[in-house]
């Protein structure tokens, strides 16, 4: 066998993970021995979604890669380990820690780094740069401690910072030396109406200002001082003023570079020594270097098919980006600023709504060239298939940004108009034909199928909505009909059915299988329409219409354990609680001989409950001023809270009377999937609230509110929704999202699960929920009201009503407890017995039975 040959790439970002990717898939592991080189202590991952890190995603979240992926792939992937030195002679490299590999192959994909202005007090401690996941962490640390936070930098990456910042509670501030944000991408109008919206947002603009000292106070940054002699206050720095290529390896090496930076490459991405190539931001192509993530797969690709013995070139690179930047959505593609001769130029500016589209049409007007998007990209990935595939616009181009019902007819795109040659996905180089094949061969029916398997859509996300047209449009063609129906009794969803028990004011379960349904309904749809009927009515649940629908732990109104008894939670509205609640609590325990424990909702667990010990404990529980916590229910469990402002030297506001108010408006809230929420009374974040399915973090000027996370097997932290907005507002903003979940989602979904599945997003509940584009908002608010207004604790109901208690005794024949409950003591407290502790003890006839309660009378 034939030794095989040793390629070494250095540099495992974004680019090398996809150059490592393409030769596997080309076979260059059966000739190369392939070896990577990471200087970070992580695979790689998605640079371009980085910032979602403060929106609530994980590392896992944008992981690219794990070392299981390389090894899969035949690779050898060398993590923490910074190559410092290569010899092009010898064809050797040299890490930092002295350890040396030769090459018969060597790929540079070193990156770049962030550019960093040379000014004094640029190395102080305060100061950092916004790049790797590490930055972040350090950012997100000294952040704690700060109230205001300055970024140089307006381009891209300085608005990604900045909402970075604003996510962290800070006050912002972006500085920029241009006389209008994002000069790479968006003119002067489109500048203006971004700075218009940014500013809106409580963001502070710095245009046209040199930044020429960075400011201390003792040893840490104080603020910035520019060329006109103002000053700008601030405890935190973030440099995002642009990227510079990172070639000093073959500086050091003698290899050729540009003039401007960056390892010289001709089409084939070949440096000026024999068996050395250079790709993604290091790389300088003709002079120039490409800092997005398209021009760098490309270059990828080209590498490896020339190493592969493949004739392939560069080509021209698609510098197209569409961004939402701190949640202004802007696209810039093709010729945007119309550099073509004798291109035209139709442009549509809306004050009112604070959208500018621009585009940029061929000489003689058939054919669309670019165009930037500012406030509504909506069209982006519609126009840059136009300009991809040199579409004909048709009569009326500017029916392509004209508002909706604008009169000139739209020319029809339709995805099946397309070619299968078209490029879909220009970042992984994905078109429509490859996408379509791998629906029909590998049978995929869902979005998330399709993305796995061509990659399209999972980098930069702008195409994601042509890639499901295609999904559509091939299911179709095959006649897979994919439904959403509940169950086999009803030809409806769960959103279908909520609207059909609104309407129709349908009462009961069996008045809607009745007249919507068939049959005489399932353990599926049966638990649903209760939980339906109690979201829109708020009736009693047992009551006896509808207790045949509960399942076990709302029929008995606590949670069934592993022995067949119960746990009991009272509410603990925001985890506040007196001494003598707590007293009571241990008091009431003590007397039933329950075991209890501390919940991570801030609320006290009593388990061990028999059937017939439930109502006398509810009644004393009652007594002692509790009510029903409704763990056992599909409903809101807890709103956590730090202790705020009353207490902590911390805290910005009152966290416990805020998170107090919300808990009692929606105590006994039936939802699709259970409920959770939290308040932290200052960006430190104590009580956990981006965990939650909705959370509130204090701020200087109001909160901040976040929604659909949740924690469990597939954690997910929420989003930000709104920013520095009142205590009104905040419960305004949750009357109608929480009753938008429940009529939308499906049964058993929470609410992250149900936002990842809803189209357009985040952003579709903010048009939702916040501009009424609905025109529901008025409706939501009404629906919860009546909510608020109908509670009742379900508890005290049973308790007050006698022909209720006849249900909760173990044996329908007699009232003797259950002799297969057996507890044995264990740190102080009861648990269940194992089967063989079981026998034992009734052998011995040592078996633990806790007092029993007379039963209530009427």
């Amino acid at each position: 066998m034939t030794e095989r040959k040793e390629l070494l790439v250095v540099g495992n970002g974004m680019v090398g993970h996809h150059f490592l990717n393409e030769a596997a898939a080309r076979g260059l592991t059966s000739e190369y021995r392939i070896r990577a080189f990471g200087e970070e202590p992580r695979p790689a991952y998605d640079r371009v979604n980085l910032s979602k890190l403060f929106d609530g995603k994980t590392e896992s979240d944008i992981a690219l890669g794990s070392r299981e992926h390389y090894e899969k792939l035949g690779v050898e992937l060398e993590l923490d380990e910074t190559v410092v030195s290569m010899d092009v002679k010898a064809q050797t490299v040299t890490t930092q820690r002295g350890r040396t590999f030769a090459y018969d192959a060597l790929v540079l994909a070193t990156g770049s780094r962030p550019f960093v202005p040379d000014v004094p007090g640029k190395e102080l401690p305060g100061c950092f740069v916004y790049r790797t996941i590490d930055d972040l962490d350090q950012i997100r640390a000294h952040a704690a401690s700060c109230k205001t936070g300055i970024v140089i930098g307006g381009g891209l990456l300085g608005l990604e910072a900045a909402g970075a910042l604003v996510s962290l509670g800070l006050k912002a501030h972006v500085v920029e030396f241009m006389p209008r944000l994002m000069p790479l991408q968006v003119d002067d109008v489109g500048g203006a109406v971004l700075k218009t919206r940014i500013e809106s947002m409580g963001v502070e603009l710095h245009l046209g200002k040199k930044t020429v000292e960075v400011m201390k106070s003792g040893e840490r940054v104080c603020g910035l001082r520019f060329a006109d002699g103002e000053e700008l206050e601030a405890d935190i720095v973030v440099f995002s003023a642009g990227i510079r290529a990172r070639d000093e390896l073959a500086r050091h090496s003698g290899l050729a570079v540009g003039d401007r930076g960056g390892i010289a490459v001709d089409m084939q991405c070949r440096a000026s020594a024999p068996n050395v190539f250079a790709i993604g931001e290091c790389a300088a192509l003709a002079g120039k270097t490409y800092g997005l993530v398209a021009p760098g797969y490309r270059m990828a690709e080209v590498a490896v098919r020339t190493l592969a013995g493949e004739s392939a070139d560069c080509g021209s690179f698609d510098l197209s980006t569409k961004l939402k930047l701190l949640g202004v959505d802007v696209g810039s593609f093709g010729d945007a600023f119309g550099a073509a001769p004798g291109s035209k130029t139709i442009s549509l500016y809306d004050g009112v709504a604070r959208t500018y589209k621009k585009l940029v049409l061929s000489e003689d007007q058939k054919h669309l060239l670019g165009g930037i998007l500012v406030g509504d990209a909506s069209s982006y990935s519609e126009l840059l298939t136009y300009v991809q595939n040199q579409l004909d616009v048709g009569e009326h181009p500017e029916a392509l940004i004209a508002p909706a019902g604008g009169g000139s007819g739209k020319p029809a795109l339709g995805i099946d108009r397309l070619p299968d040659t078209a490029i879909i996905c220009s970042c992984n180089n994905v078109d429509k034909g490859a996408i379509a094949c791998a629906i029909r061969e590998q049978k995929l029916t869902k979005l998330a199928m399709v993305k796995s398997c061509t990659k399209a859509g999972t980098t930069c996300g702008s195409c994601a909505t042509l890639v499901g047209d295609i999904l559509k449009s091939e299911l179709k063609r095959a006649g897979v009909a994919v439904t959403n129906h509940i169950c086999e009794h009803f030809p409806h969803s769960r959103q279908e059915l909520y609207h059909l028990v609104r309407v129709r004011k349908i009462q009961s379960f069996d008045q809607l299988i009745a007249e919507h349904g068939k049959g005489e309904g399932c353990e599926i749809c049966k638990p649903a329409v209760a939980s339906i009927l109690a979201s829109t009515w708020n009736d009693y649940i047992l009551k006896a219409e509808h207790e045949g629908l509960q399942d076990t732990n709302d029929r008995f109104l606590a949670n069934i354990q592993k022995d067949g008894t119960y746990s009991v939670v009272p509410r603990v509205a925001a985890g506040e609680i007196t001494p003598d609640q707590l007293i009571a609590l241990g008091t009431i325990a003590k007397r039933h001989g329950l075991y209890t424990k501390i919940t991570g909702g801030q609320r006290i667990d009593m388990f061990g409950a028999r059937l017939e010990q439930l109502p006398a404990v509810w009644r004393e529980l009652i007594d002692a001023g509790f009510e029903s916590g409704h763990a056992y229910g599909k409903a809101l469990r807890t709103v956590k809270s730090c202790v705020g402002s009353t207490w902590c030297r911390y805290g910005v506001q009152d966290s416990v009377g805020l998170a107090l108010r919300i808990e009692n408006r929606y105590k006994g809230l039936r939802s699709p999937h259970k409920l959770k929420g939290a308040v932290s009374g200052c960006a430190r974040e104590c009580a956990e609230a981006q965990g939650k399915d909705f959370g509130v973090i204090a701020t200087e000027k109001g909160y901040n509110l976040y929604l659909c996370g949740n924690g469990g097997m597939k954690p997910q932290h929420a989003l930000l929704f709104a920013s520095d907005i009142d205590e009104e507002t905040v419960i305004r903003y949750l009357d109608r999202f929480l009753m938008f979940y429940v009529r939308t989602a499906d049964r058993l979904q929470r609410t992250a699960a149900w936002l990842n599945n809803l189209e357009g997003g985040l952003d579709y509940v903010k048009s939702v929920v916040i501009d009424d584009s609905l025109g529901i908002c008025a409706e939501l608010e009404a629906e919860m009201d009546h909510v608020v207004d109908t509670y009742q604790c379900e508890w005290k109901t049973t308790v007050e009503s006698p022909e209720r208690l006849t249900r909760f005794q173990p044996f329908v024949n007699s009232n003797e407890p259950d002799p297969n409950v057996v507890f044995v003591r264990e740190r102080g407290q009861i648990r269940p017995a194992l089967w063989e502790e079981k026998q034992g003890l009734v052998e011995a006839g040592q078996v633990h039975l806790p007092v029993l309660q007379p039963a209530l009378s009427a």
